[in-house]
Protein backbone atom coordinates (compact mmCIF):
# COMPACT_ATOMS: atom_id res chain seq x y z
CA UNK A 1 0.00 0.00 0.00
CA UNK A 2 1.47 3.43 -0.88
CA UNK A 3 1.36 6.27 1.45
CA UNK A 4 0.62 10.01 1.04
CA UNK A 5 -0.21 12.77 2.54
CA UNK A 6 -3.06 14.23 0.51
CA UNK A 7 -4.94 11.51 -2.32
CA UNK A 8 -6.66 14.10 -4.89
CA UNK A 9 -9.42 11.57 -6.14
CA UNK A 10 -10.03 13.38 -9.74
CA UNK A 11 -7.57 14.73 -12.21
CA UNK A 12 -9.99 17.52 -14.19
CA UNK A 13 -9.54 21.44 -13.74
CA UNK A 14 -10.39 21.21 -9.58
CA UNK A 15 -7.96 18.62 -9.30
CA UNK A 16 -4.77 19.68 -11.21
CA UNK A 17 -5.53 23.06 -9.78
CA UNK A 18 -5.71 21.85 -6.08
CA UNK A 19 -2.69 19.79 -6.63
CA UNK A 20 -0.34 22.90 -9.15
CA UNK A 21 -1.59 24.91 -5.20
CA UNK A 22 -0.35 21.92 -2.88
CA UNK A 23 2.90 22.31 -4.15
CA UNK A 24 2.84 25.97 -4.06
CA UNK A 25 1.53 26.27 -0.34
CA UNK A 26 3.35 23.01 0.93
CA UNK A 27 5.61 21.40 -1.14
CA UNK A 28 6.97 19.23 1.24
CA UNK A 29 3.81 17.36 1.07
CA UNK A 30 3.18 14.19 -1.05
CA UNK A 31 0.39 14.19 -3.37
CA UNK A 32 -0.95 11.52 -5.60
CA UNK A 33 -3.70 12.67 -8.21
CA UNK A 34 -6.06 10.31 -9.17
CA UNK A 35 -7.66 9.86 -12.53
CA UNK A 36 -10.29 7.24 -13.59
CA UNK A 37 -9.54 8.20 -17.45
CA UNK A 38 -6.78 7.72 -19.53
CA UNK A 39 -5.25 11.09 -19.46
CA UNK A 40 -5.53 14.40 -16.70
CA UNK A 41 -7.34 17.42 -18.28
CA UNK A 42 -8.95 16.08 -20.90
CA UNK A 43 -12.24 17.75 -20.29
CA UNK A 44 -10.29 20.66 -19.45
CA UNK A 45 -8.79 20.81 -23.05
CA UNK A 46 -11.87 20.33 -24.61
CA UNK A 47 -13.69 23.52 -23.32
CA UNK A 48 -14.97 26.74 -24.87
CA UNK A 49 -15.39 24.60 -28.07
CA UNK A 50 -11.79 23.77 -27.78
CA UNK A 51 -10.96 27.41 -27.14
CA UNK A 52 -10.56 27.42 -23.59
CA UNK A 53 -13.40 30.00 -21.68
CA UNK A 54 -12.09 29.74 -18.06
CA UNK A 55 -12.58 33.39 -16.69
CA UNK A 56 -15.17 36.55 -16.88
CA UNK A 57 -14.44 39.88 -16.31
CA UNK A 58 -17.84 40.09 -15.27
CA UNK A 59 -17.47 38.16 -11.61
CA UNK A 60 -21.28 38.71 -10.57
CA UNK A 61 -22.77 36.66 -7.58
CA UNK A 62 -25.61 36.32 -10.05
CA UNK A 63 -23.88 34.02 -12.42
CA UNK A 64 -23.70 31.33 -9.59
CA UNK A 65 -26.30 29.20 -8.82
CA UNK A 66 -27.15 26.56 -5.80
CA UNK A 67 -26.14 26.58 -2.28
CA UNK A 68 -22.56 27.22 -2.53
CA UNK A 69 -23.29 30.67 -4.89
CA UNK A 70 -21.86 32.67 -1.83
CA UNK A 71 -19.00 30.95 -1.51
CA UNK A 72 -18.12 30.51 -5.29
CA UNK A 73 -18.71 34.27 -5.69
CA UNK A 74 -16.38 35.06 -2.82
CA UNK A 75 -13.41 32.55 -3.82
CA UNK A 76 -13.71 34.04 -7.83
CA UNK A 77 -12.46 37.30 -6.27
CA UNK A 78 -10.38 36.06 -3.87
CA UNK A 79 -8.13 34.19 -6.18
CA UNK A 80 -6.09 35.05 -9.30
CA UNK A 81 -7.25 31.22 -11.46
CA UNK A 82 -5.63 32.85 -14.47
CA UNK A 83 -1.61 33.14 -12.29
CA UNK A 84 -1.91 28.69 -12.31
CA UNK A 85 -1.38 29.57 -16.08
CA UNK A 86 2.20 30.96 -17.95
CA UNK A 87 0.74 32.60 -20.95
CA UNK A 88 -1.45 35.55 -21.97
CA UNK A 89 -5.54 36.60 -22.00
CA UNK A 90 -7.60 38.10 -24.30
CA UNK A 91 -11.62 39.27 -23.53
CA UNK A 92 -14.01 38.96 -26.34
CA UNK A 93 -16.74 41.53 -26.61
CA UNK A 94 -18.97 39.56 -24.53
CA UNK A 95 -15.89 39.43 -21.67
CA UNK A 96 -15.07 35.57 -21.98
CA UNK A 97 -11.94 35.28 -21.21
CA UNK A 98 -9.60 33.07 -23.33
CA UNK A 99 -6.01 31.86 -23.59
CA UNK A 100 -4.59 34.43 -26.25
CA UNK A 101 -3.79 31.13 -28.62
CA UNK A 102 -7.60 30.39 -28.62
CA UNK A 103 -6.02 26.26 -27.36
CA UNK A 104 -7.56 24.87 -24.47
CA UNK A 105 -5.19 21.98 -24.35
CA UNK A 106 -2.61 24.43 -23.88
CA UNK A 107 -4.16 25.12 -20.75
CA UNK A 108 -4.46 21.73 -19.53
CA UNK A 109 -1.32 20.52 -20.70
CA UNK A 110 1.02 23.88 -18.45
CA UNK A 111 -1.59 22.30 -15.71
CA UNK A 112 -0.46 18.88 -16.32
CA UNK A 113 3.52 19.95 -16.42
CA UNK A 114 3.25 21.65 -13.01
CA UNK A 115 1.87 18.73 -11.32
CA UNK A 116 4.58 16.63 -12.87
CA UNK A 117 7.12 18.74 -12.04
CA UNK A 118 5.68 19.25 -8.49
CA UNK A 119 6.43 15.41 -8.09
CA UNK A 120 2.69 14.43 -7.89
CA UNK A 121 1.87 10.68 -8.39
CA UNK A 122 -0.57 10.04 -11.17
CA UNK A 123 -2.76 7.40 -11.49
CA UNK A 124 -3.92 6.93 -14.41
CA UNK A 125 -7.36 4.81 -15.80
CA UNK A 126 -7.94 4.62 -11.71
CA UNK A 127 -11.05 4.45 -11.01
CA UNK A 128 -11.77 4.39 -6.65
CA UNK A 129 -14.49 2.03 -5.92
CA UNK A 130 -13.96 2.08 -1.94
CA UNK A 131 -12.96 4.34 0.65
CA UNK A 132 -12.25 3.09 4.41
CA UNK A 133 -11.28 4.94 7.26
CA UNK A 134 -9.08 8.28 7.19
CA UNK A 135 -8.41 7.39 4.12
CA UNK A 136 -7.68 4.02 2.49
CA UNK A 137 -8.66 4.03 -1.15
CA UNK A 138 -8.76 0.91 -3.12
CA UNK A 139 -8.25 1.35 -6.82
CA UNK A 140 -10.28 -0.44 -9.86
CA UNK A 141 -7.11 -1.95 -10.38
CA UNK A 142 -6.96 -3.73 -7.16
CA UNK A 143 -4.21 -0.73 -6.02
CA UNK A 144 -4.81 0.40 -2.62
CA UNK A 145 -3.20 4.09 -1.38
CA UNK A 146 -3.55 5.56 1.94
CA UNK A 147 -3.86 9.01 2.88
CA UNK A 148 -3.92 11.60 5.54
CA UNK A 149 -6.39 13.86 3.28
CA UNK A 150 -8.76 13.71 0.42
CA UNK A 151 -9.78 16.32 -1.75
CA UNK A 152 -13.08 14.45 -4.04
CA UNK A 153 -12.67 16.43 -7.02
CA UNK A 154 -14.03 13.94 -9.13
CA UNK A 155 -16.84 15.81 -11.14
CA UNK A 156 -20.63 15.57 -11.49
CA UNK A 157 -22.68 13.54 -14.20
CA UNK A 158 -21.54 15.51 -17.45
CA UNK A 159 -20.30 14.09 -20.78
CA UNK A 160 -19.29 10.76 -19.29
CA UNK A 161 -17.41 10.47 -21.88
CA UNK A 162 -14.10 12.08 -19.68
CA UNK A 163 -14.84 10.04 -17.41
CA UNK A 164 -17.57 11.70 -15.61
CA UNK A 165 -20.00 9.62 -14.64
CA UNK A 166 -21.42 10.40 -11.52
CA UNK A 167 -19.25 8.18 -9.29
CA UNK A 168 -17.74 11.16 -7.03
CA UNK A 169 -21.69 11.41 -6.07
CA UNK A 170 -21.30 7.70 -5.31
CA UNK A 171 -18.05 8.03 -3.06
CA UNK A 172 -19.72 11.81 -1.29
CA UNK A 173 -22.66 9.09 0.02
CA UNK A 174 -19.93 6.06 0.89
CA UNK A 175 -18.37 9.05 3.15
CA UNK A 176 -22.08 9.95 4.81
CA UNK A 177 -22.84 12.89 2.78
CA UNK A 178 -25.77 13.54 1.03
CA UNK A 179 -26.33 14.56 -2.90
CA UNK A 180 -29.18 16.81 -3.85
CA UNK A 181 -31.38 15.92 -7.14
CA UNK A 182 -28.98 16.11 -10.27
CA UNK A 183 -29.97 17.99 -13.47
CA UNK A 184 -28.17 18.27 -16.64
CA UNK A 185 -26.94 21.74 -16.68
CA UNK A 186 -25.77 24.01 -20.03
CA UNK A 187 -27.42 21.41 -22.34
CA UNK A 188 -29.46 21.79 -25.50
CA UNK A 189 -33.43 21.34 -25.13
CA UNK A 190 -35.51 19.30 -27.29
CA UNK A 191 -38.61 21.43 -28.09
CA UNK A 192 -41.90 21.23 -30.77
CA UNK A 193 -40.29 21.45 -33.98
CA UNK A 194 -44.08 22.01 -35.52
CA UNK A 195 -42.38 25.49 -37.11
CA UNK A 196 -38.82 25.07 -36.78
CA UNK A 197 -38.33 22.01 -38.72
CA UNK A 198 -36.85 24.34 -41.78
CA UNK A 199 -34.14 26.28 -39.83
CA UNK A 200 -31.67 23.40 -39.06
CA UNK A 201 -28.59 25.37 -38.56
CA UNK A 202 -29.69 29.08 -38.28
CA UNK A 203 -28.12 30.94 -35.43
CA UNK A 204 -29.73 34.22 -34.04
CA UNK A 205 -29.29 36.62 -31.63
CA UNK A 206 -32.22 36.64 -29.04
CA UNK A 207 -33.66 36.90 -25.96
CA UNK A 208 -35.03 33.98 -25.15
CA UNK A 209 -37.69 33.52 -22.31
CA UNK A 210 -39.27 30.43 -19.97
CA UNK A 211 -42.47 30.10 -19.00
CA UNK A 212 -43.92 27.60 -16.83
CA UNK A 213 -47.45 28.13 -15.50
CA UNK A 214 -47.49 31.54 -16.95
CA UNK A 215 -44.97 32.67 -14.89
CA UNK A 216 -41.52 33.63 -16.06
CA UNK A 217 -39.45 31.89 -14.57
CA UNK A 218 -36.03 32.40 -16.30
CA UNK A 219 -34.45 34.51 -18.98
CA UNK A 220 -31.22 34.57 -21.19
CA UNK A 221 -29.70 36.69 -24.15
CA UNK A 222 -27.59 35.70 -26.52
CA UNK A 223 -27.37 32.97 -29.60
CA UNK A 224 -30.34 30.62 -30.37
CA UNK A 225 -28.98 27.60 -32.73
CA UNK A 226 -31.85 25.51 -33.91
CA UNK A 227 -31.66 21.96 -34.59
CA UNK A 228 -33.30 19.23 -35.65
CA UNK A 229 -34.46 18.49 -32.15
CA UNK A 230 -35.01 21.46 -31.02
CA UNK A 231 -32.59 24.76 -29.51
CA UNK A 232 -28.95 24.99 -28.54
CA UNK A 233 -26.98 27.99 -28.22
CA UNK A 234 -26.01 29.80 -25.25
CA UNK A 235 -28.88 31.39 -24.21
CA UNK A 236 -30.89 28.34 -24.29
CA UNK A 237 -27.74 26.94 -22.01
CA UNK A 238 -28.75 29.81 -19.50
CA UNK A 239 -31.72 28.63 -19.24
CA UNK A 240 -31.18 25.04 -19.13
CA UNK A 241 -30.02 24.61 -15.63
CA UNK A 242 -33.06 27.10 -14.16
CA UNK A 243 -36.24 24.68 -15.82
CA UNK A 244 -34.81 21.26 -15.73
CA UNK A 245 -36.97 20.54 -12.45
CA UNK A 246 -40.29 21.86 -13.91
CA UNK A 247 -42.57 20.08 -16.18
CA UNK A 248 -45.16 22.41 -18.95
CA UNK A 249 -42.05 25.41 -19.75
CA UNK A 250 -42.90 27.01 -22.81
CA UNK A 251 -39.82 29.26 -24.25
CA UNK A 252 -40.35 32.42 -25.97
CA UNK A 253 -37.97 33.48 -28.44
CA UNK A 254 -37.59 36.92 -28.81
CA UNK A 255 -35.88 37.98 -32.39
CA UNK A 256 -34.72 41.19 -33.17
CA UNK A 257 -34.59 42.68 -29.22
CA UNK A 258 -33.85 46.35 -29.98
CA UNK A 259 -36.72 46.55 -32.11
CA UNK A 260 -40.21 47.02 -31.06
CA UNK A 261 -43.60 45.22 -32.51
CA UNK A 262 -44.15 48.20 -33.83
CA UNK A 263 -40.86 49.27 -36.05
CA UNK A 264 -41.33 45.56 -37.14
CA UNK A 265 -45.15 45.94 -38.05
CA UNK A 266 -44.44 49.24 -40.01
CA UNK A 267 -41.33 47.65 -42.13
CA UNK A 268 -43.31 44.49 -43.21
CA UNK A 269 -45.96 46.87 -44.05
CA UNK A 270 -43.66 49.25 -46.45
CA UNK A 271 -42.26 45.75 -47.86
CA UNK A 272 -46.20 44.76 -48.92
CA UNK A 273 -46.78 48.16 -50.35
CA UNK A 274 -43.28 48.09 -52.60
CA UNK A 275 -45.06 44.48 -53.35
CA UNK A 276 -42.75 41.93 -52.01
CA UNK A 277 -44.03 38.90 -51.54
CA UNK A 278 -46.09 37.40 -47.95
CA UNK A 279 -43.71 35.23 -47.39
CA UNK A 280 -40.58 37.50 -48.11
CA UNK A 281 -41.74 40.17 -45.58
CA UNK A 282 -39.27 39.84 -43.00
CA UNK A 283 -36.29 39.46 -45.50
CA UNK A 284 -33.04 41.55 -44.87
CA UNK A 285 -34.13 42.06 -40.74
CA UNK A 286 -34.23 38.01 -39.94
CA UNK A 287 -32.94 35.25 -41.50
CA UNK A 288 -34.67 34.02 -45.24
CA UNK A 289 -35.54 30.87 -43.58
CA UNK A 290 -36.29 32.04 -39.97
CA UNK A 291 -38.73 35.09 -41.50
CA UNK A 292 -40.64 32.48 -44.26
CA UNK A 293 -41.02 30.29 -41.25
CA UNK A 294 -42.33 33.11 -39.24
CA UNK A 295 -44.50 34.35 -41.83
CA UNK A 296 -45.89 30.48 -41.88
CA UNK A 297 -46.78 30.30 -38.66
CA UNK A 298 -48.67 33.63 -38.74
CA UNK A 299 -51.08 32.45 -41.50
CA UNK A 300 -51.51 35.35 -43.41
CA UNK A 301 -52.21 37.85 -40.50
CA UNK A 302 -48.77 40.32 -40.51
CA UNK A 303 -49.73 42.01 -37.30
CA UNK A 304 -49.41 38.19 -35.96
CA UNK A 305 -46.17 37.97 -37.68
CA UNK A 306 -44.60 41.12 -35.98
CA UNK A 307 -45.72 40.01 -32.23
CA UNK A 308 -44.45 36.25 -33.48
CA UNK A 309 -40.97 37.79 -33.79
CA UNK A 310 -40.77 39.35 -30.11
CA UNK A 311 -42.44 35.93 -29.10
CA UNK A 312 -41.96 32.80 -30.92
CA UNK A 313 -43.48 30.31 -28.65
CA UNK A 314 -41.64 26.76 -28.30
CA UNK A 315 -43.15 23.89 -25.60
CA UNK A 316 -40.36 22.61 -24.31
CA UNK A 317 -40.45 18.30 -23.93
CA UNK A 318 -36.95 17.66 -22.37
CA UNK A 319 -33.20 18.24 -22.88
CA UNK A 320 -30.38 15.92 -24.42
CA UNK A 321 -29.15 14.95 -20.40
CA UNK A 322 -26.15 14.47 -19.50
CA UNK A 323 -24.08 13.15 -22.23
CA UNK A 324 -24.55 16.54 -23.71
CA UNK A 325 -24.72 19.10 -20.49
CA UNK A 326 -21.64 20.61 -20.03
CA UNK A 327 -21.90 20.88 -16.13
CA UNK A 328 -23.92 19.10 -13.55
CA UNK A 329 -26.78 21.23 -11.32
CA UNK A 330 -26.73 19.68 -7.77
CA UNK A 331 -24.51 17.75 -5.69
CA UNK A 332 -23.63 17.68 -1.82
CA UNK A 333 -25.03 20.53 -0.04
CA UNK A 334 -23.11 23.65 1.30
CA UNK A 335 -24.75 22.34 4.87
CA UNK A 336 -22.41 19.78 5.16
CA UNK A 337 -19.19 21.93 4.21
CA UNK A 338 -17.21 23.93 5.55
CA UNK A 339 -16.15 27.68 4.53
CA UNK A 340 -12.75 25.58 3.72
CA UNK A 341 -14.14 23.42 1.70
CA UNK A 342 -13.62 20.43 4.53
CA UNK A 343 -16.35 18.05 5.16
CA UNK A 344 -18.07 18.55 8.26
CA UNK A 345 -18.87 14.72 8.26
CA UNK A 346 -15.44 13.50 7.37
CA UNK A 347 -12.58 15.57 8.87
CA UNK A 348 -10.00 15.60 6.47
CA UNK A 349 -12.05 15.76 3.28
CA UNK A 350 -12.38 18.58 1.10
CA UNK A 351 -14.96 18.30 -1.65
CA UNK A 352 -14.21 20.76 -4.85
CA UNK A 353 -15.23 21.03 -8.39
CA UNK A 354 -18.70 19.81 -10.12
CA UNK A 355 -19.58 17.04 -7.01
CA UNK A 356 -20.81 20.21 -4.83
CA UNK A 357 -23.88 21.65 -5.30
CA UNK A 358 -23.34 24.83 -7.38
CA UNK A 359 -23.63 25.55 -11.06
CA UNK A 360 -22.87 28.57 -12.84
CA UNK A 361 -23.87 30.20 -15.73
CA UNK A 362 -22.15 29.86 -19.37
CA UNK A 363 -18.97 31.81 -19.88
CA UNK A 364 -16.49 30.65 -17.41
CA UNK A 365 -17.89 30.71 -14.26
CA UNK A 366 -17.68 26.58 -13.66
CA UNK A 367 -13.77 26.72 -14.72
CA UNK A 368 -14.02 29.56 -12.35
CA UNK A 369 -15.17 27.69 -9.62
CA UNK A 370 -13.66 24.31 -10.51
CA UNK A 371 -9.69 26.46 -10.32
CA UNK A 372 -11.03 28.67 -7.22
CA UNK A 373 -12.14 25.46 -5.09
CA UNK A 374 -9.08 23.66 -6.15
CA UNK A 375 -6.86 26.57 -5.47
CA UNK A 376 -8.74 27.35 -1.97
CA UNK A 377 -8.99 24.00 -0.50
CA UNK A 378 -4.91 23.49 -0.97
CA UNK A 379 -4.72 26.72 0.53
CA UNK A 380 -6.35 25.37 4.21
CA UNK A 381 -4.62 21.90 3.63
CA UNK A 382 -1.47 23.65 4.27
CA UNK A 383 -2.57 26.22 6.68
CA UNK A 384 -3.86 23.21 8.51
CA UNK A 385 -1.33 20.77 8.15
CA UNK A 386 -1.22 17.01 7.97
Amino acid sequence: MQKFDVAIIGGGAAGLACAVSLNKFAPSLSVAVIEAGARLGKKLAATGNGQGNVFNSDMSPCHFHGSFAPLAARLSREYDVLSLFDCLFTADKSGKIYPAGKQASALSDCLIRKVVSGGAEIFLSSKVTKTEGAFSLTLSDGRKIQAKRAVLAAGGCAQRQFATDGNAFDLAKSMGHTVTPLYPSLVQLKTDTTYIKTLKGIRAECVVRAYCGGKLVAQSEGDVIFTEYGVSGNAVFGISSRIAHLKGVTLSIEFLPEFSVGQVLENMQKKQALGYDYSELMSGSLHNQAGRAIMRRADGDIARAAALVKAFTLPVAGSLGFDYAQVTKGGVPFSEVDDDLQSKIKRGLYLVGEVVDLDGDCGGYNLTWAFASGMHAARCIAAEGV
